[in-house]
């Protein structure tokens, strides 16, 4: 991986990192548009101008954009859903994992022994 290409790796990490960036993103990834309000209840807990500052950076990363039935994914934006699903995948198959290995903790040693 070249070192433009971590920088966007790490440009598209920061912008997801910010708070409410995600939800967003799956609160839209059914394709179907909502309007400010709706999107505000879809993401839960969600201030005003908190959704309205993450809605803005959104759609100048052209991840989001407004028609006028709503709030949408873009292409780039849908496309993104998608390879975050691989991700919940992912977290399904480790959360699982973790709980297996926390119900079956290994022996302790004792290291005087």
């Amino acid at each position: 991986m070249s070192v433009r290409d971590n920088a966007a790796v790490i440009q598209l990490y920061t912008l997801l990192e910010s708070r409410y960036a995600l939800r967003v993103i799956w609160a839209l990834s059914d394709g179907h548009p909502q309007t400010f309000r709706l999107l505000q209840d879809s993401v839960g807990g969600v201030t005003p101008n908190t959704l309205n500052t993450r809605l803005k950076e959104l759609r100048a990363a052209r991840l989001v954009d407004h028609a006028g039935e709503g709030y949408r994914l873009t292409s780039q934006g849908a496309e993104l859903a998608r390879r975050l699903t691989e991700v919940q995948l992912f977290a399904g198959k480790w959360a699982h994992q973790q709980a297996r290995a926390a119900a079956n903790p290994p022996p302790v040693r004792n290291p005087a022994a």
